[in-house]
């Protein structure tokens, strides 16, 4: 994977992003550490960038970090935080078991310790380690709006409200709509997963006995399905088989949505995209046009990374525990 420094695609998209957050309950800025650390992303992108040509796996999990941060408890780097002995945290629970790359941001946390004490939010740095690695991998650059607190509470049994890859069109629109966002969100942050990976745990209930009539999930592709149950045969002795949910799983692009048109959507919920009238238009509109899902993307992560966002937090000296 080529490793880049962020280009702005346009003063206009930035400028149409700002405005979105300038209607949101959150007060967030993209200039907010222009005069308290103005080297703040030039560290993160750094650590970021190193930690990628250490191992090109980092930007697929730091881009899932975000979104499994957001999504409970808002953008508050509640997921960064330890468990104790008397708290089981967010990270430990079992969506969560295989979110890795926590090294990533600790990294960056210290060097900006150093350059900016008690400046800089971990949840602000886990908002852009995520702008930069879709940007590093070929996708859209956004200005990522700051000013985030870090929440002080972490629980494992919350993370039972994130999205599960079995969800149906309505079960995903509604777990999106307790976040404020919408059916354009929900279309146009699925392709994350342009960079994902899976384990067979999560899709091969689709391979096998699926249901009563069907053995084999009638929406995914004959010729896919095998393929996927080659890699994942039963019994299987490797924890680590699983698949890619992209085929070019290291660049940022719309090849997701093309494989969603082919009946080869790896999750359930993520065919549920094309299978769903509601959402089929767009999945259709995205395959065919990797620029109108670029500019979409970055305003759906402009808007997820403003969920939640904490005013009464504390800046947190180490993301792992609380101050």
């Amino acid at each position: 994977m080529a490793v880049l420094v962020p280009k702005p695609r346009s003063c206009v998209m930035i400028a149409l992003l700002l405005a979105m957050v300038s209607v949101s309950k959150a007060v967030l800025d993209a200039h907010y550490y222009d005069r308290t650390c103005p080297q703040a992303e030039k560290i993160i992108l750094q650590t970021v960038q190193n930690a990628t040509r250490h191992d090109p796996k980092v930007p697929a999990r730091l881009l899932r970090m975000f979104f499994h941060d957001c999504f409970i408890r808002g953008c508050d780097a509640s997921l960064l935080l330890d468990s104790t002995p008397g708290n089981k945290a967010e990270k430990d629970g079992p969506p969560n078991i295989s979110v890795r790359a926590f090294y990533v941001i600790d990294d960056a946390k210290a060097k900006l310790e150093m350059a900016c004490p008690h400046t800089v939010s971990c949840a602000d740095i886990v908002a852009v380690a995520a702008r930069d690695v879709v940007t590093m991998a070929g996708g859209p650059y956004w200005n990522v709006p700051k000013g985030r607190k870090d929440g002080r509470v972490s629980n494992a049994s919350e993370t039972v409200n994130l999205p599960a890859p079995t969800f149906n069109v309505t079960q995903l629109l509604q777990s999106f709509a307790k976040r404020g966002l919408g059916l354009k969100d929900l279309v146009a942050l699925s392709g994350g997963h342009t960079l994902g990976f899976s384990h067979c745990s999560s899709f091969e209930a689709r391979l096998r006995n699926f249901s009563l009539i069907h053995d084999v999930d009638p929406t995914l592709n004959r010729a896919f399905a095998q393929q996927l149950k080659n890699k994942c045969p039963k019994p299987n002795r490797d924890r680590n088989a699983g698949q890619f949910l992209d085929a070019t799983s290291l660049t940022f692009d719309n090849v997701y949505y093309r494989r969603l048109v082919a009946g080869e959507g790896v999750f359930g919920s993520d065919q549920a995209l094309y299978s769903d009238y509601r959402t089929r238009r767009m999945v259709d509109s995205f395959a065919k046009d990797q620029s109108l899902f670029f500019r979409e993307f970055a305003a759906s992560m402009v808007r997820l990374g403003n969920v939640g966002v904490l005013h009464n937090g504390e800046v947190r000296v180490n993301c792992r525990t609380v101050n």
